[in-house]
């Protein structure tokens, strides 16, 4: 397994389990106040800041397990991935954007569609990765 695909089932892993974390107190607001709830500033932070931490120390592990390897330039092979993976997670939060604004306009709650766009964005990242691990394992 190369260091980039490594590095992709990390930050994977990362966004998913921030992204739990981060919807299950907003679910959990939201139930105690019997509507959507508000973007909230200090879930927010402790979800960026719960990602770039982790994923500092993932990737500062996996450089020290991957030793020259971490240092290689990006090949011919592994841009076409990264390139390919990009371009079809700008789907899935399209598909998400789209979904957030079609919801807006009928239900007119401007809390929610912030939680759906934020959702969809992490989703996309999640999905970046994915297809990066899909490609990888697939030898494009």
């Amino acid at each position: 397994m190369s260091f980039r695909e490594k590095t992709a089932w990390g930050m994977g892993l990362i966004l998913i389990v921030a992204g739990a974390w981060y919807f299950s107190k907003i679910v959990s607001v939201s139930s105690a106040l019997g509507h959507t709830s508000p973007p909230d500033l200090r879930f927010f932070i402790g979800y960026v800041t719960l990602v770039v931490i982790t994923s500092i120390i993932v990737n500062v592990v996996l450089a020290i397990m991957s030793g020259q390897e971490a240092n290689a330039p990006v090949d011919e092979r592994e841009k076409a991935i990264l390139d390919k993976a990009g371009h079809w997670s700008g789907y899935v939060l399209a598909v998400g954007a789209f979904g957030g604004l079609w919801h807006f306009g009928w239900l007119g709650d401007g809390n929610l569609l912030f939680h759906i766009i934020f959702g969809a964005l992490m989703l996309s990242q999640i999905a970046e990765y994915a297809f990066q691990i899909f490609l990888y394992r697939r030898g494009v």
